[in-house]
């Protein structure tokens, strides 16, 4: 028998934690980052108009929230800690779920947080100028913290997160309703009417600002009630976020004329000088400071727990250790320390940018069987049926699978290149595979 303290297994199951509220925060946290400020400038340009830009937004938060209800359905029946890697290990095989969770652990998670913790201190010179290496020292200090709160008690994570994405709200609402109440008037006819090219490209760009919810679904065995709330909040949240997107492109379109805003690199920084003045930058750049560090909390919070699942499963080299929770606190502390580890030395090498673009191909790939796992859920798993199932059946799965479908084969066209180093990336977790099942048989 495995010893406990304090309640807690070293080797058993986190404690039920997690709230509706902190669920919440995390889905719209990790997805609300910095793109809200940068993307409208570039959805415009593609968009043509302001009306096509509108509805490229509208298109992608209703093909995001499609996937999301398709997915909370698997969430619902397979409630367990470690999310996505999980429902494709009981819905594709083991060896599939394996490798979504190798390239999850090793590159993808902790070169995540790495990004978001550069990020930080990147807008943070803007206060206090420094160095590359003095950004970095920084950089991964405040990810230290994070680790730290993280590995005291997930109640303190979800405490950061909820404050952070409250916090990081405050610039966007303010944007919104100086904007919105400015008095200026909305230029429909401007810009040029975009083809089916312009607007799926356009389209293309919200995908990624609405990227990052699944994430709350590693974190499902911590909820009180993961049947249930995963649903509601995964839902509420994407809607939520597709809500704000739009409204905050209005607010910045009723401010900006078209030129001003098509093609612009900080189009929200932009928007905020004029209504706020010369001081509204600063104000963009703290709130954006505030978004990634929400943003960097909910992954290092989400991120330590596939690790910890894996270890659980005996799937990775070290498994006794990355699968213990802390004796003391009944976190996973060993998975959040290996997670943060790695992206400290993906900070140090400056490797982090690379590292995740190379893997955006792959992970689609995943993402893209996650959404269509709905339809082997319901033929092949009838017994796992929850107490959630997505709305409109078939339709939704389908709408959310094809635009899936549709980033991959843009990545593909964009760069092919890149997306076969992302699979090479992701095939030398083969061999490790083959490893360690023949070290447990």
């Amino acid at each position: 028998m495995r010893k406990k303290e304090n309640g807690h297994s070293s080797e058993g199951q986190l404690k039920k934690s997690v709230t509706f509220l902190e669920a919440l925060a995390i889905v719209v946290g990790m997805i609300i980052g910095s793109g809200i400020f940068l993307k409208p400038g570039v959805v415009l340009e593609s968009a043509g108009s302001l009306p096509m830009a509108l509805i490229a937004w509208a298109a992608g938060g209703i093909i995001t929230l499609a996937a999301a209800l398709s997915v909370a359905e698997i969430a619902s029946a397979i409630p367990k800690t470690g999310g996505l890697y999980v429902y494709l290990e009981e819905l594709y095989g083991k060896k599939w779920g394996f490798l979504l969770g190798w390239v999850q652990s090793v590159i993808s998670y902790p070169a995540s947080i790495a990004a978001q913790a550069i990020a930080f201190a990147t807008y943070a010179a803007v206060f206090f100028p420094m160095g590359p290496w003095q950004q970095k020292a920084l950089a991964i200090c405040v990810m230290a913290f994070v680790l730290w709160m993280n590995i005291l008690s997930t109640k303190y994570g979800g405490i950061i997160q909820t404050v952070a994405t409250f916090g990081k709200l405050i610039p966007v609402a303010a944007i919104i309703a100086f904007g919105l109440l400015s008095g200026g008037e909305l230029n429909w006819a401007a810009g040029t009417s975009a083809g089916a090219a312009g607007l799926g490209a356009a389209i293309l760009g919200t995908l990624w600002a609405y990227d990052g919810w699944i994430g709350v679904t590693n974190m499902a065995g911590e909820l009180k009630n993961p049947g249930k709330d995963l649903p509601r909040v995964i839902s509420f949240g994407v809607l939520f976020v597709v809500a704000v997107y739009v409204v905050f492109n209005l607010a910045v379109f009723m401010v900006l004329p078209y030129d001003q805003v098509a093609g612009a690199a900080t189009p929200g920084a932009a928007a905020a000088v004029v209504l706020f003045g010369e001081k509204g930058a600063a104000f963009i750049t703290a709130g954006i400071m505030v978004s990634v560090f929400g943003a960097m909390n909910g992954y290092t919070m989400t991120a330590a727990r596939v690790p910890l699942a894996m270890g659980q499963r005996g799937q990775l080299p070290f498994s006794r250790v990355l699968g213990a929770l802390h004796p003391k606190y009944g976190t996973p502390a060993s998975a959040l320390i290996f997670q943060c580890a790695l992206a400290a030395i993906y900070i140090l090498s400056g490797s982090f940018n690379t590292l995740t673009d190379l893997l955006v191909f792959v992970l689609w790939i995943f993402f893209t069987m996650g959404v269509l796992g709905v339809f082997i859920l319901r033929k092949k798993h009838p017994d796992k049926k929850g107490p959630y199932q997505v709305p409109l059946y078939p339709v939704v799965p389908i709408v959310g699978a094809l635009g899936a479908i549709y980033i991959l084969v843009s990545t593909v066209i964009s760069d092919p290149i890149q997306s076969l180093v992302g699979i090479g990336l992701t095939v030398i977790g083969l061999p490790v595979y083959a490893f360690l099942e023949k070290k447990k048989g």
